[in-house]
């Protein structure tokens, strides 16, 4: 026999080459040694070259492999068993990692303290209700490794934690003899996980009473609650202890200390620990973008986006739903459709997290359509994909499209709704008018969905009501509420008392916001406005000096167009824009034709007692009027005009855009503060109802 194949035949140097393929994890490898095994060790493979071979096939998560090779050891030991069973808990495969956990105790192999951390790693992602955990322990106990063994005791309190049995977890951790750092961080991790910060908080202070060091997974999870809990003081003070400590070193206590602080609202806090960062890694720079768009900077998120993909960052599917938000916050609709370009590219367009980020941003940015392309297209769709086309819908007060994907959502049987599924399709129905139809699901929401009703769910009634002209009855389920109103409630109110002048009503509603939040100039402007159009100006004239001696100032109204990558905004009467003159001049012309075309100005909602000539002036002279003007000059043909307002859109510039619209031959959409409108040929989505 040759040199060469002799010590190819060695069973160690196949061995080597097995670890050597689990290393550079490489299935062609690993294959590849088997084959070679099979030749050249016939007629049977050596038992330690089949635990080689499990354990390969299980951390390469190719389970037929692993059970294939698993059968085929004619004496599997417990470490072969150990390998397969550790491989399955590994890849969330707890059956078959169960499975074999039983195969090998009918063989009469013993379990060591490799085997039942496994095994509890298996049990703690069971199905519901599965009665392996509890099995494992009591063997555990039986065997001897259970208390005292404080890697197999920290496996089960993982398990009686992640399948909710509190009190068995606490009761075993009591009777651990040695409560090691890997234990308390069990507690003060999975209490992160199920949403109790302050449990966190506790145990981190137990291991330092009990004379312990926290590692690099407990700074982290101490940091998590208090982000969860938004704990700022204590989590700032925490900030001095980890850099005494050096902790501030690890990119893992960075980030987390980055989504504290962002968390917390302090996004400058957030970026000053970004930037000291030596190294950084794709959730580093995922941490500080959702940290900015938490904080509504959306710009600054965004540009922490282009900033990672300027170091080199690949996009994942987290950094690019979380940069899809921002682009919801903008309306940037141009900025989200270049996102879902990369996706594509990058091959995470199908990725869940992704394509209900790409719904989400298309339906908050009025892009229905597309948000229903990407919608149609998911292999899966979980509540945030429901929620997003519901609300998309919505958005653009489409309540029959809004109920049908509602439909669809429960005939589905993929998920139930929850809250905020009611709240838009309440919402949807307000909007579009089918206000049968969002009473009833109102009523019949707890009976259907077992959701109690909340605050917001009665703001959508209210709002329901008053739009269809029913204050009185909204007044009385406001009277008859289980809880205190909220500000959106009255303010529903408000707003549907000025719709219809129902003075009365208008200024009960408004003493109640006046109450709740005396600083708000909006309720203050709207009582007046209501007044106003009711021909009371003595009373509207009060209402005004009443905020002008308080020191409460009108937030102004403007409008703003993008262009070119520039932002124009406009505010009512602007004489400012380098293109004011050719704006003026385009709107006398528009406002000629749209005389000729029947349009006449209303006038009911202008501010002061003028003459009826100067009020025509001076609602020709709204921030959104001149918006279109400047977007009708610079944005081609066929490409729709974007105007985003801070306030509602006023009746005459609603009635005015639908004349533009048909006038010009082009479509308009106005995203005011409520919702979107979009005009084409002398109508609007909105049906006149909004």
């Amino acid at each position: 026999m040759r040199a060469g194949a002799a010590m190819s035949a060695d069973p160690q140097l196949l061995a080597a080459a097995v670890e050597a393929a689990i290393a550079s994890r490489s299935p062609r490898l690993g294959r590849a040694a088997h084959a070679r095994a099979l030749r050249l060790l016939s007629p049977g493979i050596p038992p330690f070259i089949c635990a080689h071979l499990v354990n390969l096939y299980s951390k390469l998560d190719l389970p037929a492999a692993a059970a294939s090779a698993l059968a085929s050891d004619p004496s599997p030991t417990v470490v072969s068993f150990t390998a397969f069973i550790s491989g399955a808990a590994q890849h969330a495969r707890p059956l078959p990692a169960l499975s074999a956990f039983a195969a090998m105790l009918r063989l009469g192999l013993r379990p060591n303290d490799f085997t039942f951390p496994s095994a509890f790693k298996a049990a703690a992602s069971a199905p519901p209700r599965s009665a392996a955990g509890p099995q494992i322990h009591a063997l555990a106990i039986r065997f001897g490794y259970l208390p005292a063994d404080a890697f197999v005791s920290c496996a089960a309190l993982d398990m009686y934690f992640k399948t909710g049995r509190l009190g068995l977890a606490r009761r075993l951790f009591e009777e651990m003899p040695n409560r090691n750092v890997v234990a308390w961080n069990a507690v003060m991790t999975n209490a992160v996980l199920a949403g109790r910060p302050l449990e966190t908080v506790q145990a981190y202070f137990g291991l330092r009473e009990a004379g312990g060091m926290p590692n690099v997974v407990s700074v982290c999870a101490f940091f998590n609650a208090c982000a969860g809990a938004m704990l700022l003081l204590p989590g700032a003070q925490f900030h001095g202890f980890v850099v005494k400590c050096g902790f501030d070193m690890d990119v893992s206590v960075s980030n987390a200390m980055v989504d504290f602080y962002g968390k917390c609202r302090c996004a400058e806090k957030a970026k000053m620990v970004f930037d000291a960062m030596r190294v950084r890694n794709s959730v580093s720079w995922c941490s500080m973008v959702v940290a900015y768009a938490q904080n509504g900077a959306e710009e600054d998120a965004f540009a922490v986006y282009l900033g990672a993909r300027r170091a080199g960052e690949e996009p994942t599917d987290f950094m690019v739903s979380s940069v899809l938000t921002t682009c919801a916050g903008l309306l940037g609709l141009d900025l989200g459709r270049a996102l879902h370009a990369v996706a594509v590219r990058s091959c995470i367009d199908a990725n869940i997290f992704v394509a209900s980020a790409l719904v989400d941003m298309y339906g908050k940015c009025g892009g229905v359509e597309d948000a229903h392309h990407v919608f149609v297209d998911m292999p899966q769709r979980n509540l945030v994909t429901w929620n997003a086309m519901i609300g998309g819908h919505a958005n653009i007060g489409d309540a029959i499209n809004a109920l049908a994907v509602f439909s669809d959502m429960i005939a589905s049987g993929e998920t139930a709704p929850n809250y905020i599924t009611l709240v838009n399709v309440i919402t949807a129905c307000s909007r579009g008018g089918l206000t049968k139809e969002g009473y009833e699901l109102f009523e019949t929401m707890r009976e259907r969905f077992g959701i109690e009703p909340r605050t917001e769910h009665y703001a959508c009634v209210v709002d329901l009501l008053g739009r269809a002209g029913m204050e009185e009855r909204a007044y009385e389920i406001i009277q008859r509420m289980p809880m205190r109103p909220s500000i959106s409630l009255w303010g529903a109110l408000l707003g549907a008392c000025k719709m219809h002048g129902k003075t009365e009503l208008g200024r009960i509603a408004a003493e109640k916001l006046f109450e709740l939040d005396p600083q708000d100039s909006g309720n203050h402007v709207l009582l007046s406005n209501m007044l106003a159009s009711a021909g009371r100006w003595a009373e509207a004239t009060y209402v005004r000096k009443e905020m002008k001696d308080v020191g409460i100032k009108k937030d102004p109204g403007c409008s703003w167009i993008t262009w070119k990558n520039g932002v124009h905004v406009f505010h009512a009467k602007d004489t400012k824009h380098e293109m004011n003159s050719e704006i003026r001049a385009l709107l006398a012309k528009l406002k000629k034709q749209m005389q000729a075309s029947g349009y006449m100005p209303d006038t009911q909602y202008s501010l002061y007692d003028l003459e009826e000539e100067e009020k025509e002036s001076e609602v020709f002279q709204h921030s959104e009027k001149l918006a279109l003007a400047y977007g009708l000059i610079h944005i081609p043909p066929g490409v729709p005009i974007r105007i985003t307002k801070n306030l509602r859109i006023c009746v005459d510039c609603h009635r005015a855009f639908k004349f533009i619209s048909g006038i010009v031959d082009r479509e308009i959409i106005v995203r005011d503060n409520n919702r979107f409108h979009h005009f084409k040929q002398y109508e609007c989505s909105c049906k006149d109802y909004w």
